[in-house]
């Protein structure tokens, strides 16, 4: 900005909305630091260019400003796809308001609707979890109520054929296969069990599945630790956030089939928004491979119960893991390609932090 900033500006620094003051020609006269991050460019550095040299093509953007400039009223886009030099695309809602008469100065705003789609998103996730929990509660209890006299009776026919040993292979499969079915039973009901909420250390909870991840596969897997030890306490279920992070880890370590590293990052995130909650502080877990990567062909429904890429695999781990980080009022997302997979989950420390 070639000038010193107006006071008249001045309240425009305090704005979350990123905003910018320019002339017709593009001449930035003021930029706010909400607008600086979203850009990625400091003020010294945003002196060298004008609007329209920030973009790679800016004539949506030209002729808004001018739009507004030559009518004396607000342009509005909705959405408008921007793409700074160098950098990823930002999707914006974009509103131009002139500001003084006869128009020669525009107010420009550059609303960021990446979160408003991830909250979107995210209120998309959650209806269709309570539709998945529904129908594995549902599910659940109408298989559980047939086991019982499934065991039952092959008990009853193993007393009755106790003289014909060749036939006692056969009760004692459907007893075993009942039994594994009870415990499926019991992992899909188990989700809805009040969660019990203490202070807790999160690193205890990485140790923990750390230890029995590197028990389980003692040959050929690196967990490495990435954390931030100046987190503080969590209030959560301990034992769901340990079933949560675990289900995660070992979904990771049995597609690299045992054979890989992976790593527990942990990092504050500030200011974000979870349930349509505002958090000043809220942690950030993740869980890093250098694995296969997600299919393609389940990758947009991998939180869906039963679906799995492994043919041994139950479909219930990322599940039961988004079901124990949404009861905690926090979210879990992932990306990845062949050798990278990152499951990022953020949780509030609470309310008074």
């Amino acid at each position: 900005m070639p000038h010193s900033i107006p006071s008249a500006y001045a309240g425009l620094e305090l704005l979350e909305t990123p905003v910018m003051i320019v002339e017709r020609n593009g001449q930035l006269l003021f930029v706010n630091p909400a607008c600086e991050s979203l850009l990625k460019v400091g003020r010294k550095e945003l002196q060298k260019h004008t609007l329209y040299s920030l973009f790679h093509d800016a004539r949506a953007l030209k002729n808004a400003v001018q739009m507004a400039l030559d009518h004396a009223g607000s342009y509005i886009e909705h959405d408008l796809e921007l793409i700074p030099e160098g950098d990823i695309a930002l999707h914006i809602g974009l509103t131009v308001t002139p500001i003084d008469s006869p128009p020669r100065l525009a107010l420009v705003e550059l609303r960021p609707i990446d979160q408003q789609l991830r909250i979107a998103n995210e209120e998309r996730l959650l209806l269709q979890q309570q539709a998945n929990r529904e129908l594995i509660r549902n599910l659940a209890h109408e298989i559980k109520n047939p086991l019982g006299g499934i065991r039952g009776a092959a008990q009853l026919l193993e007393h009755e054929i106790a003289d014909r040993p060749e036939l006692l292979e056969y009760t004692g499969v459907i007893r075993e296969e009942a039994l594994r079915l009870q415990h499926l039973v019991d992992r899909l009901l188990a989700p809805h069990r009040r969660h019990i909420a203490n202070d807790i250390n999160i690193h205890e909870v990485l140790e923990r599945v750390r230890s029995i991840l590197l028990a389980e596969y003692p040959q050929g897997l690196s967990v490495r630790r990435d954390y931030d030890v100046s987190l503080p306490m969590l209030a959560a279920d301990k034992e769901q956030l340990i079933q949560a992070v675990l289900n995660i880890a070992k979904n990771a370590v049995q597609a690299m089939k045992g054979q890989g590293q992976i790593i527990l990052l942990t990092r504050v995130a500030r200011q974000v928004t979870l349930a349509r909650k505002r958090h000043h502080l809220a942690l950030k877990l993740q869980v890093i491979d250098n694995g296969p990567g997600i299919p393609d062909d389940i990758r947009d429904h991998v939180f869906y119960p039963l679906v799995t890429g492994r043919a041994e695999g139950t479909g219930l781990g990322l599940t039961l893991a988004q079901t124990f980080v949404h009861q905690h009022g926090g979210t879990i997302e992932f990306e990845s390609r062949p050798g990278h997979t990152c499951f990022t989950v953020l949780m509030p420390f609470g309310p008074d932090q």
